[in-house]
């Protein structure tokens, strides 16, 4: 088998691209697999990144080393702050990207990284010898091997695209679909399911009557997403800036939707995959939340020279017609054209309790699935896993000790866990900052504090920035310390008071403090009594049941009193910790106290493996 590398990566999105870079970026022989070069870490779906959770996500990806926020930056042309009138847990940076320039720059980088390989070719099939991955076998039968085999396949496994009773092979227009690799994963006895997406037409630019529509400007001054970026010379940002707009259904939209519903594959039934609760189709949108009047729609043009437009909120498979008749039903959009109609696309997915927490298989040793191969939807949950997955892979074939991030220290890892331990649950998964526990702390402003040290260790994150974050943490531990010291915290503490006024009055003694210091100290004073609460809370959870270690080996069949439905959500699941094996989906109080006695009995501690 030749040629043989220290880690292969199959497909170039997203999460292909940050696990791809990461390998490469740590030492690693790395070959990047995809159908088209010029295709990948394309924006397949709406130009922007970040958003609520989504921006905090990414904030974390780029302390740890990772790429996307530093290329949103440089292709950003509309950077908002979400949420901003709440508090600052829950706010979070959304960066609309010239959809062009983002795949170009990224391409740039990732054609130039060294150490890093990219080819055109399809994968159709996973090489495992005696539970280990050994390879992968290309489309024209040529073989590569590998210590270490990334998966990062996106929607294109076995993928069918939907425009009304029209379908077509490909996972996303302009694109072939994956074939053989679906057989392979199944063949080394994966459970694969199969969920749908979709994404609304693209409008032309010049046919939306602006001058009507509510303009929605972006943030001035903008703020950046990345590290980088901050600690750059010159100006930000780098993008002339658009303006988006808002429109909104109406009532003949809606009508026009009911009369074709009979039209739309997934009412048809054509359509077997579920899509994402949080992000429908436009059609399925009217028909569930029937009492409502109208649908808010963001139009967000895909570049400052692009003579394009992203209608957000408008995703549908349905015909071409029906699509141009309710689109000219909306504010707007009487006049307007359509240079490329919404459809549907159905892919197969690995339901992600096949994994550990790393990401690497159960059943094959080496092999590593991230991304929409896992079942989650959205690009900054596709890019955390596959810079996660990554830097696993690569410390796994240099003989290190894995990256462990705990759920209390980032929403990446709430992310991981949730996947591995509960599953997706019969639809695309998508973070929200109320799945963590520790939401209060783990906040936009803090990721680089919190993570760039694991960065750092892993070698992603360089001496330069992981010293010039060093020095910022310790500016804001010693201005709080002053600030209890002097009694002053207890005044910041109040709601109407802020760090600027005690500055204004301590006067010409008071410290100078660069912008993002002085943020975090205000966050912190303001948010420690809640978050002392949060945390003993949490922390009690934590002690009792996420330091637990449940072997690997462990014999599920060997508990006691066991229902057959319980045996099988063990051994399904596997749960790492008893922490973990509490959140399984659908387990009984009753099998999850029979497995704590059979740990007991068995010698298995509360603190053993910790």
């Amino acid at each position: 088998m030749k040629p043989r590398y220290d880690v292969l990566v199959v497909g170039l999105g997203h999460a292909g691209s940050e696990a791809a870079l990461a390998c490469a970026r740590m030492g690693l022989t790395t070959l990047g697999l995809t159908l088209k070069r010029e295709r990948a870490a394309v924006m397949s779906c709406n130009p922007a990144v970040g958003g609520t959770a989504k921006g905090h996500l990414v904030r974390e990806l780029d302390a740890l080393g990772g790429e996307m926020a530093r290329v949103a930056d440089l292709t950003g042309t509309h950077f908002k702050t979400l949420n901003a009138s709440k508090g600052p847990a829950v706010q979070a940076t959304r960066v609309l990207c010239d959809r062009d320039a983002y795949a170009r720059v990224m391409q740039s980088v990732l054609f130039s990284q060294p150490g890093l390989t990219v080819h055109e070719a399809e994968v159709s099939a996973v090489i495992a010898e005696g539970g280990r991955v050994s390879g992968v076998v290309l489309g024209d039968g040529t073989q590569v091997a590998a210590s270490a085999v990334l998966l990062t396949t996106g929607t294109f496994l076995q993928a069918l695209m939907h425009v009304g009773e029209k379908k077509e092979v490909g996972g996303r227009l302009g694109d072939e679909s994956a074939q053989g690799m679906s057989h392979s994963l199944r063949a080394l006895g994966f459970t694969l399911g199969r969920f749908k997406t979709g994404t609304p037409a693209r409008l032309v630019r010049d046919s939306i009557d602006w001058a009507s529509l509510a303009p929605q400007p972006g943030d001035f001054p903008p703020r950046p997403l990345s590290l980088r970026t901050r600690a750059a010379p010159g100006p930000f940002p780098h993008q002339p800036a658009v303006t988006c707009a808002l429109t909104y259904t109406t009532d003949a939209t809606h009508r026009i939707l009911r009369d074709n519903l009979h039209r739309s594959p997934l009412y048809q039934g054509e359509i077997v995959g579920r899509g994402p609760r949080y992000c429908p189709s436009l059609e399925d949108k009217v028909v569930r939340f029937s009492a409502r009047e109208r649908h808010l729609v963001f139009l967000e043009p895909e570049g400052p020279a692009s003579p394009l437009v992203y209608p957000a909120g408008l995703s549908t498979s349905l015909p071409a017609e029906v699509q141009l008749a309710f689109l000219r039903t909306l504010p707007g959009l009487g006049d307007v054209e359509v240079a490329r109609y919404g459809y549907a696309v159905e892919y197969d997915y690995a339901p992600p309790t096949q994994l550990h927490p790393t990401l690497e298989t159960k059943r094959v040793k080496g092999l590593y699935f991230a991304g929409q191969l896992n079942g989650t939807s959205g690009y900054e949950e596709a890019a955390f896993q596959g810079l996660y997955a990554g830097i696993q892979a690569a410390l796994q074939v240099k003989g290190e000790p894995a990256l462990e991030l705990g759920r209390h220290e980032a929403h990446g890892a709430v992310l991981v866990d949730e996947l591995v331990t509960r599953g997706v649950d019969g639809e695309p998964f998508r973070m929200f900052t109320s799945r963590s526990e520790h939401r209060l702390r783990l906040r936009e402003g803090n990721a680089d504090l919190r993570l760039a040290r694991h960065g750092a260790r892993v070698g992603l994150v360089g001496q330069d920035m992981a010293e010039r974050v060093d020095a910022r943490g310790r500016a804001v531990a010693d201005e709080v310390a002053r600030l209890k010291r002097t009694g002053l915290a207890a005044r910041l503490k109040r709601p109407e008071v802020t760090y600027a006024a005690l500055a204004a009055e301590g006067g010409e003694g008071w410290p100078a403090l660069a912008p993002d210091v002085v943020e975090e100290v205000e966050v912190e004073v303001k948010y420690e009594g809640y978050i002392v609460m949060a945390e003993r809370a949490a922390a009690r959870e934590a002690e009792a049941w996420d330091g637990w270690r449940i072997p690997e080996d462990f014999e599920y069949e060997r508990v006691r009193g066991l229902s057959a439905e319980a045996l099988e959500k063990f051994v399904k699941h596997r749960p790492g910790t008893v922490g973990q094996a509490r959140r399984i989906p659908g387990l009984t109080p009753a099998a999850f106290s029979l497995l704590l006695v059979a740990l007991k009995r068995g010698g298995v501690g509360a603190r053993a493996g910790g």
